[in-house]
């Protein structure tokens, strides 16, 4: 285990992918909106620098819950390796240059369903949401790029506590966690 729960999370996604886990940068994002109710999807780690970047519609019950910045939790199980990943943190969106160059660097597919997609918003039928794609499809169909819509972007978690958890024969799992003090990362075994 390293000192930097970030360094340490980057060696253990290549672990995953060297395992050939299947989307091993998928993770559960867990939110609570303005009422107080929690909510949990899987999304989809794009990066990973100071914090854990995704993206998704700004407009989604997701983007609802974070706002523009929120308490967030995440959790990486890559359980067939015996392994979990715990972090809690702060979503905040990233710049609109970030969000720009990443989604340039989506497939024209995404891009356009992006623009398609009123993201968690109910829809009479998959026709009807098979109808928005094309509508969009022949929209952009002259035009060389997609454009980022206002309403999509990315955001970075900001992590303020990573727990590492390793499974062990008779459940005397390996736990370590990291809680961030300032600019220092404070490490605890913690009894599994």
């Amino acid at each position: 285990m390293v000192s930097d729960p970030l360094a340490q999370l980057a060696a253990w996604l290549v672990d995953a992918e060297q395992a050939e886990i299947y989307e091993p940068n998928a993770f559960v994002l867990g939110t609570i909106d303005s009422t107080g109710r929690p909510s949990a999807r899987t999304v989809l780690l794009k990066g990973l620098d100071s914090g854990l970047l995704f993206a998704t519609n700004y407009l989604s019950r997701k983007g609802d819950a974070i706002g523009g910045g929120s308490d967030v939790t995440a959790v990486f199980g890559w359980y067939s390796m015996y392994r979990q990943v715990i972090i809690e943190g702060r979503a905040e969106r990233v710049s609109v240059t970030d969000s720009d160059e990443y989604f340039d660097s989506r497939p024209r597919g995404s891009q356009l369903a992006a623009w398609a997609s009123e993201q968690s918003r109910p829809i009479q039928s998959r026709d009807a949401l098979d109808q928005q794609y094309e509508d969009t499809t022949q929209r952009f169909a002259n035009d060389d790029t997609v454009p980022r819509p206002e309403h999509w972007g990315g955001y970075r978690i900001v992590p303020t506590r990573m727990e590492f958890w390793k499974g062990r024969s008779n459940r005397m799992h390996d736990r370590i966690a990291f809680e961030r003090d300032g600019d220092v990362w404070n490490v605890t075994r913690l009894q599994p």
